[in-house]
């Protein structure tokens, strides 16, 4: 594939996606101890609705309101597996076998999209592009994990130790996640073309804000409490950025590059919470960190020039 001028708007895009999700990540964790997993993503997912109704109204687009059924349910399957279905495994996969574990499998995704890119959406095999892939993924891995080592080295105790221990059943959680966030990728490609961007996310935040309903319900009669006030007004003003707008740069970035470039530029977001942490939490870069930096630029390069 040639490098184009639209690839490098995409892939811009798809980085600024990653910046919105990212910062979101670091108020999402900060209020962790006061709202569970299930209610930040669906809050974040609900309060994306009237933003991207209020884009709806203010950007009218014809083609927005006529959108064929079928790529209609292939844009609401593809936000059920990601969104819901697999953020929702991945955090009882986190629970069984620990961040450190959970989210490296987890993050193989770009590399399983490049493959399901290739054999299903005609995508060309381009080497250097798989290497850049698996170059970046190892770099997001080396930046998350030491992002969530203190975390995980503060929650950890001896008497613990069975949540922590690897499991099958954690692992293969891991694996579906990263499978879901694939799958996802791939269908957004087929289901926004020739679709307006704003009205695919529409229809994919629409159909995620209805999906979420039955399962917070069910969470909540499992026992789930409601967050307080506080930790509820900040994930909303995160998840306006971190769901809503990055969302919709997200959906912008896979139409106008595809699956394979969108699915390794979009999984960059630990690299964006390095300067919080530097300059917000006045944390030090370590030289782990730095690689980690160093290759995850290194690979959204390969990938996005595709040489």
């Amino acid at each position: 594939m040639q490098v184009t001028p639209e690839i490098i708007i995409g892939s811009f895009i798809g980085l600024l996606s990653a910046a919105c999700y990212g910062l979101s990540v670091v108020v999402y964790r900060s209020q962790s101890s006061e709202i569970r997993p299930i209610a930040a993503s669906s809050i974040k997912m609900w309060v994306s609705l009237p933003f991207i109704v209020v884009m709806m109204i203010l950007i009218p687009r014809i083609n927005s309101i006529f959108i064929p059924s079928t790529q209609i349910a292939i844009l609401g399957i593809s936000v059920i597996l990601g969104a819901v279905m697999g953020d929702t495994i991945y955090i009882w996969s986190q629970e069984r076998i620990g961040v450190s574990y959970a989210f490296p499998i987890a993050m193989t995704y770009p590399i399983m999209t490049y493959f399901l890119a290739i054999a299903f959406l005609n995508e060309p095999p381009v080497l250097s592009r798989l290497a850049g892939a698996i170059i970046a993924v190892i770099g997001v891995i080396l930046l998350s994990n030491e992002q969530n080592q203190s975390e995980e080295s503060g929650e950890f105790n001896p008497s613990n130790n069975s949540i922590r221990k690897l499991d099958l059943w954690g692992i293969a959680a891991a694996l579906t996640t990263a499978t879901a966030y694939a799958v996802q990728t791939t269908l957004l490609q087929v289901g926004i073309e020739g679709v307006d961007v704003i009205g695919g996310s529409f229809i994919r935040i629409a159909i995620g804000s209805i999906a979420f309903t039955p399962v917070v319900a069910i969470a909540r009669i499992r026992g789930m409490k409601w967050p307080t006030k506080r930790a509820t007004k900040l994930v909303m003003i995160a998840g306006f950025f971190g769901m809503g707008v990055s969302s919709l740069f997200y959906v912008g970035s896979v139409s106008m590059t595809g699956a394979a470039i969108s699915s390794v530029v979009g999984s960059t977001a630990p690299l964006f919470a390095i300067p919080v942490s530097v300059f917000i939490l006045k944390e030090k870069v370590t030289r782990k960190a730095s690689l980690g930096v160093i290759l995850t630029l290194i690979g959204i390069v390969l990938v996005v020039l595709g040489v």
